[in-house]
């Protein structure tokens, strides 16, 4: 996504929610009995407000696109937002909110450390969630004890899937045999992606000569990139989000290290925070392939004919589908007869994520939404090359 862009999306949202009050969209329906309130947060101001801004209008054109059809059993989906700035305390504050409201169900949160803290505040009531962008192992699985969140699902890789993904595509595609990592030390999602990398370089033959790790609010990766440099890597894995890949690749190359650069799906917009000569060749994974079927084609044009611009990055696909999981799952917990927001309605949600999931043909997910045992989806990865400084679909792996 353009900087201007998200800058400016950003600044409409304050304007028109400040700082963390809440807003709504029902495609024009008067909120009441007659709809079924669904809650969303994220950063939608602050760094990361490209991530949340995105969740956001990819679930809104979703669910404006339902409305517009009658909605689910002839009520209207109203969705309930806040912004939670990408703090967890802001996060934990929006969720109860959004749960005083009366909504039925979660469709969040954005960023993974958001929604690890909101996660057990969900499980706790039951509360039917489904995560378009929080990657880490443990969404949906407590890292403590192996119990899975039975409530929790998500659209996306989870971060292990793409660290293996990377792994394996250098040794099979790119006939790697060393590699250097350098990650967010801390952060739930870099940290992910790294760990499982690493274990599957070892599986895979490739030697991993060095493993650097910077802290929150670094500017300068001279040092790390050094070392890096020292050891003549065929591949730096990076697997963060894209403002600090920017900046990681560019001092790379100012230093003269000539080693293809690996990422993964937080790489989504990095072509505006470094040169198309730095970025030339560097590969992700990512979830998502603009223009690669008819169907992306198709939500390509209605997401550039509703909101003005083109779809920013991987992440409002993704939401688009995990509206349209939710929103399935919905419709089928209707027929149950139970009352909305009542225990057997959140359950009949939950049951019915997993049934009807598998027969919505996303847009990530062509062949529908079909769930593991830890309730991540079974879905192919894309392969994204910089060329000539545009994310480029290079294949499906």
């Amino acid at each position: 996504m353009k900087k201007t862009i998200s800058i400016v999306m950003a600044v409409l949202m304050v304007v028109g929610c400040f700082a963390f009050a809440g807003c709504s969209s029902n495609g024009g329906a008067a909120s009441g009995s007659g709809t079924i309130k669904i809650g969303m947060q994220g950063p939608y101001t602050g760094s990361t407000a490209v991530y949340g801004l995105a969740v956001q209008t990819g679930a809104r054109l979703y669910v404006d696109q339902l409305n517009a059809n009658g909605g689910i059993n002839g009520k209207q989906v109203e969705l309930i937002y806040y912004d939670n700035k990408g703090e967890d305390a802001e996060a934990i504050n929006a969720f109860t909110r959004l749960v005083d409201e009366g909504i039925t169900a979660f469709l969040g949160d954005v960023l993974t450390g958001n929604t690890l803290a909101v996660v057990p505040e969900a499980y706790a009531i039951n509360m039917p969630m489904i995560t378009a962008s929080a990657t880490a192992a443990a969404v949906t699985v407590n890292e403590d004890d192996g119990t899975v969140y039975t409530n929790v699902f998500r659209s996306c890789f989870i971060d292990p899937f793409q660290g293996e993904k990377m792994a394996s595509y250098a040794a099979e595609k790119l006939g790697v045999k060393t590699a250097a990592v350098i990650a967010l030390t801390g952060d739930a999602y870099s940290t992910g992606l790294a760990e499982a990398f690493v274990a599957k370089c070892a599986e895979v033959g490739i030697e991993v000569v060095a493993q650097e790790g910077y802290a929150a609010g670094d500017k300068d990766f001279n040092a790390q990139l050094t070392n890096i440099m020292a050891k003549n890597p065929d591949v730096v894995f990076c697997p963060n989000y894209y403002e600090d890949d920017g900046m990681i690749i560019t001092q790379a190359r100012a230093l003269g290290l000539t080693a293809r650069f690996l990422g993964g799906d937080g790489w989504g917009g990095v072509a505006d925070y470094a040169s198309a000569e730095d970025l030339e060749g560097s590969l992700y994974c990512s979830g998502y392939a603009p223009g690669s079927t008819d169907a992306v084609k198709a939500f390509e044009a209605a997401y550039e004919e509703k909101y003005g611009e083109p779809v920013p990055n991987m992440f409002a696909p993704l939401a688009y589908d995990a509206a349209m999981v939710l929103c399935a799952a919905i419709a089928k917990a209707e027929e149950s007869g139970a009352e909305a927001g009542s225990d057997e309605y959140k359950q009949a949600i939950i049951d019915a994520i997993r049934t009807e999931g598998a027969s919505v043909e996303g847009i990530t997910s062509a062949n529908g939404y079909s769930f593991d045992e830890s309730n991540n989806p079974i879905k192919d990865a894309n392969i994204m090359e910089l060329v000539g400084g545009a994310e480029t679909f290079k294949e499906i792996f």
